[in-house]
């Protein structure tokens, strides 16, 4: 597909051979059976590919708090298999509070551990409490680190007004392994400026974000935020799919049923109905662009379906990131920079704007540490290529917990809406959780506006009335105790704090 043509044949002619393991890793090595060589390093899992543009110190600090948020939740059923040896001890209740605090960073309820002696331990309450406790511990971190560094999403805000874009507006796959889209993946900061919602097959509601681009393009009428209507920037909506290289006919996307073909139609198809939607509606000076990205699941490598000069996609038409790592790879900086934007312009007939390609250029270069990140520390490709989620977002989301295979997310306001992602939801999780005995967590979390009367109150009744359908619909396993709902609401400004809901009638 267009990517290993002309750039590639550049890039290989200019290539400046590094020492082995250090750039130039296009040996053949060989590559345990079964699994297939790794798209943007040959060498990878025996050797570390260095690219010139990749940054080895931002996939360090992601690393860490990959590690750390993950490993809350990794830790907690090791712990709860070792104070359920302990619970008919004298001391119990005090032993696991120490391993607790030891090995999770927090005390268990004590009102569960107090009552083992007579009913047994509540292991499923138990698990339900800490996975919601990770989470919470998890989202304070994120909100922290955000307030520290708002001049990152306002040198992202300048870039994008830069490139001729005043919003951003992001719909991947509601999958657990897109969880990282923003700062893994594409290596975007959480700002106010982009707006991240996902649904099943990254199949978005339109009616919802035709709303959404009415509110944007009113905030610029009426205050200038985040820029005039009259400066000529456009806004960008972007559709994200998903495929696996390493078993593309079972992981793939299970809302497309595994076909990466009908996943890459939907999301062009989609996104062709929301520009035609602000046509029609607003007439041909409503300035709208869109964009197709794909992400190798296994590998966090993505593809950018480029637009021509009228802002139109194919589907064939696309810049492949892990042939252009390969391409690229051993190339000083600056040429690698050029191979980058070489890649662009071979990837279609004609050019898109000059802005657009700006864009795509950054979200590739960004990418490369990705694909990169992925190399050094999991090998090239994620052990877990199929779905490893701990919880079920359900609602707006947790815009501070974005990481791959931590969370399934279901975008809804009521569950009649949001039916199809949370049936693929809890078909992962009664796989993920059924041959452990362990309920399915379910996070569900509104948010609100403190400015608008009556808000949170509104917000509040809203969780309840989901959660009450959640467990109408999925009344087996509400009978045998193996769902879990989490009630919270929180204030529309990032970072603002995370306000548990406490239902007596469901509590643990």
């Amino acid at each position: 597909m267009n990517t290993r043509n002309a750039y590639a044949l550049r890039a290989r002619q200019t290539r400046q051979v590094a020492p082995f393991g250090l750039g130039a890793a296009h040996r053949s090595l060989p590559v345990p059976e079964g699994v297939p060589p790794h798209p943007a390093c040959a060498t990878l899992p025996e050797r570390v590919c260095r690219h010139a543009l990749a940054d080895r110190n931002e996939n360090a600090r992601l690393n860490a708090r990959e590690q750390a948020v993950k490993g809350r939740f990794d830790a907690i059923v090791p712990l709860l298999k070792a104070i359920s040896a302990l619970q008919h001890n004298a001391d119990f209740v005090e032993r696991a509070q120490l391993l607790a605090r030891q090995q999770l960073g927090y005390a268990l309820p004590e009102d569960i551990l107090e009552n083992a002696w007579s009913n047994g331990l509540d292991v499923k309450a138990l698990y339900s409490r800490c996975v919601f406790e990770a989470l919470l511990l998890s989202a304070e971190e994120y909100a922290s680190d955000y307030r520290s560094k708002s001049g990152s999403w306002q040198d992202l805000h300048s870039f994008f007004l830069d490139c001729g874009f005043h919003a951003v507006d992001i719909s991947p796959c509601a999958d657990g392994r897109l969880k990282g889209l923003l700062p893994y993946i594409l290596r975007l900061p959480s700002t106010p400026f982009i707006r991240r919602k996902a649904y099943a097959g990254a199949m978005f509601d339109i009616e919802t974000d035709v709303r959404q681009w009415m509110a944007v393009e009113l905030s610029r009428y009426r205050e200038g935020v985040p820029n005039f209507a009259e400066a000529g920037t456009r806004y960008l909506k972007i559709a994200v799919y998903h495929f696996s290289s390493s078993n593309p006919h079972h992981e793939g996307c299970a809302a497309h049923g595994s076909d990466d073909s009908a996943a890459i139609d939907a999301g062009l198809q989609r996104l062709l109905e929301f520009r035609q939607a602000i046509e029609n509606s607003f007439c041909c000076g409503a300035g709208t662009d869109i964009l197709l990205i794909g992400v190798d699941t296994d590998t966090d490598a993505i593809r950018v379906h480029v637009p021509d000069e009228e802002g139109n996609l194919s589907a064939s038409r696309f810049v492949d990131n892990a042939a252009l790592y390969a391409a690229s790879l051993g190339l000083g900086e600056n040429d690698a920079r050029i191979a980058v934007h070489q890649a662009i312009l071979d990837a279609g007939a004609s050019r898109p704007h000059e802005g657009m390609r700006r864009l795509v250029a950054n979200l590739l270069i960004n990418n490369l540490s990705q694909i990169e990140y992925v190399g050094e520390y999991y090998g090239g490709r994620y052990p877990d290529i199929g779905h490893a989620e701990r919880y079920i977002s359900v609602g707006d989301g947790f815009e501070e917990v974005q990481m791959r295979n931590v969370a399934y997310y279901a975008h809804l306001q009521t569950l009649e809406e949001g039916m199809s992602d949370m049936d693929i939801g809890i078909k992962i999780f009664r796989h993920l959780m059924g041959k452990r005995g362990l309920p399915v967590p379910i996070a569900i979390h509104f948010r609100y506006d403190a400015r608008v009367p009556g808000s949170r109150v509104r917000a509040v009744n809203r969780t309840r009335r989901v959660e009450e359908a959640i467990r109408s619909r999925y009344a087996d396993l509400e009978a045998a105790g193996l769902l879990a709902c989490h009630l919270t609401v929180q204030d529309m400004p990032a970072g603002s704090m995370i306000e548990e809901i406490i239902d007596e009638d469901h509590a643990g």
